[in-house]
C-alpha cells in the first residue's frame, strides 16, 4: 500500500507557487504535453520532490541553481536512488536554461525517444503514411 507523505505534498504544492524563473521559463516549454509527454512540476516521489517528471517515461528532469550548491554529494545519493527504483534522471542548471533553452529540450526529447532530428512519417487517418500533394493516385 502507498503511503502518504501529508509534509512532502505540501511543500511540492509551496515549491509550485514559488518556482524560479528558470523553472517557469522550463514549465513553459513542458506543459501541456508540449513535447508529446505529460510532465509534472514539483513531483512527489516520496521522500523526494522531483522538478519535472514524466511519469509515463519515468524521465525526471532537476534544474541546480544556487540552492543546490554544496548539497552535491546529497545529489548524487538522491539521484542513485530515484535510478534504483527505475527512473532516468536528468540535470540541468538554471544557467543551462536560460542560455541553452533549446539545447536543454532537445537532450530532454533524446531521452524520451523523440529526437526531433529524426523526421517522422506523415500519417493518414488509419496510419497508414499520408499520401503528399501530388502523389494522389499514384501507386507505389
Amino acid at each position: 500500500m502507498t503511503q502518504r507523505h501529508p509534509h512532502t505534498r505540501k511543500r511540492a504544492k509551496e515549491l509550485r507557487s514559488e518556482q524560479t524563473g528558470p523553472e517557469a521559463l522550463l514549465w513553459s516549454r513542458l506543459r501541456a504535453g508540449r513535447l508529446g509527454v505529460k510532465f509534472q512540476r514539483q513531483a512527489v516521489l516520496a521522500p523526494y520532490i522531483a522538478d519535472f517528471a514524466a511519469r509515463s517515461h519515468r524521465l525526471i528532469v532537476e534544474l541546480d541553481g544556487e540552492t543546490h550548491v554544496g548539497r552535491e554529494a546529497y545529489d548524487t545519493a538522491r539521484t542513485r536512488e530515484l535510478e534504483s527504483r527505475g527512473w532516468r534522471v536528468l540535470r540541468f542548471t538554471n544557467d543551462d536554461v536560460l542560455t541553452n533553452l533549446d539545447g536543454v529540450l532537445r537532450a530532454i526529447l533524446i531521452a524520451l525517444g523523440r529526437d526531433p532530428e529524426t523526421p517522422r512519417p506523415l500519417q493518414g487517418e488509419r496510419g497508414e503514411p499520408r499520401q503528399r500533394r501530388g502523389e494522389r493516385g499514384k501507386s507505389p
